[in-house]
């Protein structure tokens, strides 16, 4: 015997949690399954939970003896909206397409998308030199994404409507960057942006941050 929060959900599941062991319960009963409540030969409150078996098949069984309940409360959570990521890629390029000055000064967006023989550059953006500047975005920039770009640029520099006023320069922005990537990106050129998704969010004065 020991304290443990038992847990009977909308969908039928039956959970036994603990403090520890982080968010896995200790044992469970996945739905479909009937739980039934009823006493032991010497009086203990006893939950029986059975899992609804194949044909032919003998079913799972999880018996719960419950000697004291030093809480009980139900609470109806409504109905479930589902998870959404936040903070990923695609949300960085959309605010990053509405202010890509907070990659560079003066930087203006060309196009999003911008296509490639090999994939899509996520931002094509221009300098306040005319120069044109492509963009990679990462939530976590790892060496993969500095290689990414590497290629992109390689495919970029050859097309002579990029190149008139000078090379393609590249910018990888992400809100962390590996130390490695770093070290590579800087290597071959590229100029790494540190992005902060909460600013670009509206909670700080966005166009007053520079990156």
């Amino acid at each position: 015997m020991a304290t443990r929060v038992l847990m009977i959900k909308a969908d039928g599941s039956v959970l036994v949690h603990s403090d520890g062991g982080s968010y896995k319960p200790l044992n469970w009963m996945s739905p479909p399954c009937t739980v039934r409540e009823g006493t032991t030969d010497d009086g203990q409150v006893e939950w029986t939970v059975t899992a609804k078996a194949a044909k032919g098949a003998t079913p799972d069984t999880l018996r719960i003896l419950v000697e004291e309940i030093l809480h009980d409360s139900e609470h109806d959570l409504g109905i479930d909206p589902g998870l959404q990521k936040d903070g990923v890629e695609k949300h960085l390029q959309e605010l990053l397409a509405e202010h890509p000055s907070t990659l560079a000064t003066g930087l203006s967006l060309v196009r999003r998308e911008f296509p490639t023989a090999i994939g899509p550059v996520d931002l094509m953006c221009r300098d306040e030199s005319g120069l044109s500047v492509a963009v990679e975005i990462k939530r976590r920039g790892e060496i993969d994404g500095v290689e990414q770009l590497t290629r992109y640029l390689e495919l970029l520099n050859r097309d002579p409507l990029l190149t008139g006023k000078g090379a393609v320069r590249g910018i990888f922005a992400a809100q962390e960057i590996k130390p490695q990537a770093r070290v590579l990106a800087e290597d071959r050129g590229i100029t790494c942006a540190v992005v902060d998704y909460d600013a670009l969010r509206g909670l700080d004065n966005v166009e007053d941050r520079l990156f």
